[in-house]
């Protein structure tokens, strides 16, 4: 190990959930533009995971850490312009995951959501402008919910592993607005090309260490009015523990099982995650079908979550739409 030959080490943070912040400096002065938290658990590529502006789960002691923490690293840095900065918590700890000192994929969706142009401030930054010459010395507020999601390529390739990890396989995003973070995350859902469904039967087929976390999740579901169905370990765990569930074979063990099903219409919706060799072979055939049939698919329990929220919204009350020039000019 030498500095012609660097070794570099990562430690892996299980069970800790990411964040993403865009900030302006200009060497004197370091203003937050937005934080964004990850709905999907950390280990997925931020391009891939979808994220809701402002946070939902992180508190204010922990957000006011962070606005630190960005605050000295860009004055230290001395950005001028724009910079991005990657966070994680686990067990009330922050960590700094990772500092880039430029333009984000995100900024253009929290230049949407604030209504404030971050692009042409930094371009003015450039030119030799202070913030507080430009008039942008304070974080923006904001109204409502803005959720980012993205755009998967797997319906275009078939033998695609559909499986998300640290690679970053989107190639598109969508946002979606409202006023509470259902409404926002099934628009950003639709507009991804996959509608919540507000009735029918759930597959649900996760591994063993996600059985524990997944019952919140088919319980809701239950009670949202949906069937429920799992392959035999899936079915019997959910149905001992108090919720009622059908079971169907693996696509292992042979016909009729839950491809047939999600071929035939009867699935509206899957929340598949994997572990193991096996199940990674059932996984990839049930995902595939979903795809195929476009059935909306989870991957991940945190997505699985935050589409309850947008079905329970959905149930509750019709969406409305406005476009964002009037969503900023009200304010």
């Amino acid at each position: 190990v030498s500095p012609d030959a660097p070794v570099l080490i990562d430690r892996y943070l299980e069970d800790s959930f990411e964040l993403d912040v865009d900030v302006v400096g200009d060497g004197q002065r370091v203003v937050v533009g937005g934080i964004m938290e990850q709905i999907e658990e950390a280990g997925v590529h931020s391009g891939d995971s979808a994220c809701v502006l402002p946070p939902l789960k992180v508190s204010e002691y922990h957000l006011n850490i962070i606005r630190d923490y960005v605050e000295r690293i860009g004055l230290r840095i001395g950005v001028k312009g724009l910079m991005n900065v990657q966070f994680a918590i686990k067990d009330e700890i922050v960590y700094v995951l990772e500092v880039n000192p430029r333009a984000s994929r995100t900024t253009p969706f929290v230049s949407k959501a604030t209504g404030v142009q971050l692009a042409k401030i930094a371009a003015r930054i450039a030119a030799g402008q202070t913030l507080e010459q430009i008039g942008f010395t304070e974080e923006p507020e904001l109204d409502g919910f803005f959720v980012k999601e993205v755009v998967l390529p797997f319906g275009k390739f078939p033998t695609a592993i559909v499986q998300l990890g640290p690679e970053m396989r989107s190639t598109g995003e969508v946002m979606g607005h409202a006023s509470n973070f259902g409404h926002a995350y099934a628009k950003a859902a639709m507009g991804a090309g996959e509608r919540l469904p507000l009735s029918g039967n759930v597959l649900i087929t996760v591994n063993d260490n996600d059985k524990p976390n997944a019952l919140k999740i088919a319980r809701d579901l239950s009670r949202l009015g949906f069937n429920l169905i799992g392959t035999s370990g899936n079915a019997e765990y959910l149905t001992r523990n108090g919720v009622q569930a059908r079971t169907v074979n693996k696509v292992s063990d042979g016909s009729p099982h839950v491809v047939d099903l999600i071929n035939s219409g009867e699935i509206k919706l899957v929340i598949n995650t994997v572990l193991g060799r096996r199940s990674f072979t059932d996984g990839q055939a049930i995902r595939a079908a979903a795809i195929a049939n476009r059935v909306p698919l989870v991957t991940t329990l945190s997505a699985a979550a935050a589409a309850v929220s947008g079905i329970r919204a959905l149930q509750a009350q019709d969406l409305k739409v406005r476009s964002l020039q009037t969503h900023h000019s009200v304010i």
